[in-house]
């Protein structure tokens, strides 16, 4: 892990796999994720001749907690511009929910970037899917007794997933407290903000100037990205491409990670 320091102040931690000259590939994941949600993304892309990077986001995993409490969509899209420019090559990005969010909040309107993949999230979302995610996160403030109990939380809201019998990948979601207890890898704020996610408008107005490639990835039982949202999307960027993971849901890449790897390397491929 390295942290590196934007020039708005923020130090993102990241891990870095491939050689400094080969073409940058930045992933973000997901609102109370951090940087370890890509499973062997990481390693995948860097073993095909790219330089992948997995960044934790502001207020999450090992980067630095906003002084301000700031968690407004637009302030992780600073962080990512803020990011991008410190590159030679100008980064694919890859984003999952809030990082897609973010990413694709970033990208509109600007050259950051030379190409984008949506992890199951669109401006149009389900909010019927968006409401249990919030549900989750906010579901145990208090923390977890054990990595056992934390474990049996996740279980519960993944059911399409087999239970992990090895713990020891948790912990880097969790922090052990003074007071013995386990708690998720994040600020509370970012929950309490309450405008993390800036009105659809702002998002339909980034969408609507997409012009590099552009890659939207939904899982199958995704309840987040559903049919309408896909349709919206791709009426507003008409020269994206669209693929179905089956099996998996909002959290694609820890569903189907397999999958969801080649999918991602078939479109960096087709457009290197």
């Amino acid at each position: 892990m390295i942290k590196l320091l934007m020039s708005n102040g923020m130090r993102l931690a990241m891990d870095f796999a491939g050689h400094t000259n080969h073409q940058p590939v930045l992933f973000f994941h997901g609102g109370g994720q951090t940087r370890h949600a890509w499973g062997e993304a990481l390693d995948v892309l860097a073993s095909n001749g790219y330089l992948a990077a997995t960044v934790d986001l502001r207020g999450h995993g090992n980067s630095d907690w906003a002084s301000d409490g700031n968690y407004n969509l637009s302030a992780f899209a600073d962080d990512i511009i803020n990011l991008c420019g410190m590159f030679d090559q100008k980064p694919i990005l890859v984003g999952a929910s809030l990082g897609g969010l973010a990413s694709l909040l970033a990208i509109g309107g600007t050259d950051i970037a030379s190409a984008l993949v949506l992890v199951d999230i669109v401006p149009k979302v389900n909010h019927v899917g968006t409401d249990h995610i919030k549900d989750f996160m906010s579901a145990s403030p208090d923390g977890f007794a054990s990595l056992e109990d934390a474990a049996d939380a996740i279980a519960a809201y993944t059911p399409q997933r087999k239970r992990r019998k090895d713990l020891s990948g948790l912990s880097k979601n969790l922090r052990l407290r003074e007071n013995g207890r386990y708690y998720w890898h994040w600020d509370p704020r970012f929950l309490n903000a309450g405008n993390q996610i800036d009105p659809e408008n702002t998002l339909n107005i980034a969408t609507d100037k997409l012009s590099l490639p552009v890659l939207l990835v939904r899982g199958e039982k995704s309840d987040v990205v559903d049919d309408d949202g896909v349709e919206d999307f791709l009426r507003r960027v008409p020269h994206a491409e669209y693929v179905q993971v089956i099996g998996a849901a909002h959290m694609i890449a820890g569903d189907s990670n397999q999958q969801f790897n080649k999918v991602v390397l078939d479109f960096l491929h087709k457009h290197q």
